[in-house]
């Protein structure tokens, strides 16, 4: 068995399409997509690095979904961002730290959604509620 990620995918370009299938199959115990044999063969080595070296971070995975649906545009919160929104007549600030930390009434949170979520009681988009997405133009 190869033990470099390198050694690895270099074999790849030599398997055939039952080989990549098969390696497909082991890699993400899931059905071979039909998808033609060089994206298959992509497929195959980008799950190998995601394996060896881990997977793309939540925060670029959401942001390449958002791009492939084109329909909205979230801005990125920088350090030292303070969004406020009115709920209910009181005034929410959200801080976001050099760490790029998003705290509300003292507390840090995952997300802005789950801030969102704590305010309202409610299910929302954490971006949304604050005012950073927007329609993607046509």
């Amino acid at each position: 068995m190869m033990s470099s990620v390198d050694d690895k995918l270099e074999v790849l370009a030599t398997m055939s399409p039952a080989q990549l299938a098969s390696e497909w199959a082991s890699l993400t115990k899931s059905p071979v997509p039909n998808v033609s044999i060089d994206l298959l063969r992509l497929a195959v080595a980008y799950e190998i690095q995601c394996k060896s070296i881990g997977d793309l971070s939540s925060r670029v995975q959401q942001r390449l979904n958002q791009i492939a649906a084109g329909k909205t545009e979230t801005q990125e919160l920088a350090p030292g961002t303070r969004l406020a929104r009115e709920w209910n007549g009181v005034v929410q600030i959200v801080a976001v730290d050099d760490r790029g930390a998003i705290t509300w009434n003292g507390r840090e949170w995952r997300s802005l959604s789950e801030v969102a979520r704590a305010i309202t009681g409610t299910r929302w988009s954490g971006p949304a509620f604050f005012g950073l997405q927007r329609k993607r133009a046509s």
